[in-house]
């Protein structure tokens, strides 16, 4: 992109929270629910005469989230009525937040955020069926928590690596799943290019459902837009919404853009005014905030000296972090806690398949101490692993009696190293003739004779010394 364009964009993500039932009914709240229409009552299909009641554990969710962004938590707060008419909208409108949200300010990955509110879900459109449609209520209703950001995000990346920064949030706070396949939360692009300091038109991309899409989708727009002024049409942009087509890659236009005077807000009458102050101890609650993912980052480089790509995977998967910290619990230290990482993301971390249970976090270290005691090598290290995950045993037992423990015995590698020779006589050759990429054949053939119990670098060292 020519450093002639400013890149501005803002993002508003809505993440449905993680309660038992819904946002002002008690119906419930599951995103797997198969069946179309079941989790519906009076309340969530606006059934004349029915009143709606507010979810705390909602409001407390989000009074988390504000908790963990740094942010100012509203002391006084209340519902709106946003109306507009969509099918998906049972009421004729959405009750929302507008003036009072519950959570200002915060930051989050280097963006300031603007607001946090709370408010409802619509019901989820069906368009598979031909030429009509069909709508299932049962998300109708569902919390709802949106989050706006500062127009402070210049590039795409940026915009993608804010996004899963929240999702991690979200699932470290345990307030939100926020699982993107199944709708659970929603990116919207406010997006603009200028040639000056000044911010060019607005253009929102709505409902992108994938952290590469909203990369894609920026870089999409940003595209279009330099295109638009390069050729003089800059008059061309129009202020609207677009949606992102993932089959073309593209996006395309949808409707004029509104504004809020166009929702025509008012404060919702059937709801009582909040004073969250009085009905939460947020110092409380601050204090009981989980170690959250910036800290924890922080805390793997200092005390434990890992790869930074080890760190962004252990402080993305929770259960892998979990199990982590409970290995180095047992009494690692230095190196052993290295290894422990490494075995941790590449070999435990490969058999989570199926049924796949943790195992029991001594007998993980007990592996880790061996290999550090130069006791078992990497190959047997492996095979203990995938032990331990389906048999609950004392790894340096089995290593005994299997013949997993390292042989340092020179005179029995001695013997195994001249049998592996004399079976290998033409390798063993064009080692002496000069090829010394060979004698890694031998090493192998060394180990698969010792049965995996000899010292792969005392076995490298008797082959070279007798092949001199």
């Amino acid at each position: 992109m020519s450093e002639k364009y400013k890149v501005t964009i803002g993002l508003e993500i809505h993440a449905e929270l993680k309660t038992e039932t819904k946002m002002f009914c008690a119906c419930r709240n599951n995103p797997d629910e198969e069946q179309p229409n079941s989790n519906v009552c009076p309340v969530c299909m606006a059934h004349p005469g029915t009143l709606p009641v507010p979810n705390m554990k909602a409001v407390e969710s989000v009074v988390k989230v504000g908790l963990a962004l740094g942010a100012n938590i509203a002391n006084f707060t209340e519902f709106d009525r946003k109306n507009y008419f969509y099918p998906d909208i049972p009421k004729g409108y959405q009750i929302s937040q507008y003036k009072y949200p519950i959570v200002s300010g915060g930051e989050l990955n280097g963006v300031q955020v603007t607001r946090v509110h709370l408010e409802e879900d619509t019901a989820n459109n069906k368009h598979d069926r031909g030429d009509f449609s069909l709508i299932d209520y049962n998300r109708a209703g569902v919390p709802l928590m949106e989050l706006v950001t500062e127009p402070v995000i210049h590039s795409a990346k940026q915009a993608g690596d804010f996004g899963r920064e929240l999702q991690l949030l979200l699932r470290t706070l345990g307030v939100s799943d926020a699982n993107m396949e199944k709708g659970e939360m929603r990116v919207e692009l406010n997006l603009s290019v200028s040639d000056t300091d000044k911010f060019g038109t607005k253009v929102e991309v709505k409902n992108i459902n994938s952290f590469k899409a909203v990369e894609k989708a920026a870089e999409f727009e940003i595209k279009r837009h330099i295109a638009l002024l390069e050729e003089g049409k800059g008059s061309e942009i129009v202020q609207e919404t677009r949606g992102w087509d993932e089959n073309k890659q593209v996006t395309f236009s949808q409707r004029k853009k509104e504004d809020s005077h166009d929702y025509r807000y008012f404060p919702e009458p059937d709801i009582p005014k909040m004073y969250l102050h009085e009905m939460f101890d947020l110092e409380k609650m601050r204090s009981e905030l989980p170690e959250l993912p910036t800290a924890k980052r922080e805390r793997y480089e200092k005390d434990f000296d890992i790869k930074a790509e080890d760190i962004d995977i252990l402080v993305t998967d929770l259960e892998l972090a979990n199990f982590f910290e409970g290995v180095v619990s047992s009494g690692l230290t230095g190196e052993s806690i290295k290894k422990a990482s490494n075995y941790i993301l590449s070999d435990l971390a490969s058999l989570r398949t199926g049924d796949f249970k943790f195992p029991n976090t001594k007998s993980f270290a007990k592996i880790m101490q061996m290999v550090g005691d130069n006791k078992i090598n990497s190959r047997a290290a492996k095979d203990l692993i995938a032990v331990i995950v389906k048999e609950d045993i004392d790894p340096e037992a089995y290593a005994k009696e299997h013949g997993l423990i390292q042989e340092f015995d020179e005179g029995k590698l001695k013997a195994i190293a001249e049998t592996v020779i004399s079976a290998n006589e033409k390798v063993a050759a064009d080692y002496k003739a000069g090829n010394e990429k060979s004698i890694q054949f031998l090493v192998g053939q060394f180990m698969k004779e010792s049965k995996g119990s000899a010292n792969p670098q005392l076995a490298l060292q008797i082959l070279k010394d007798l092949l001199k």
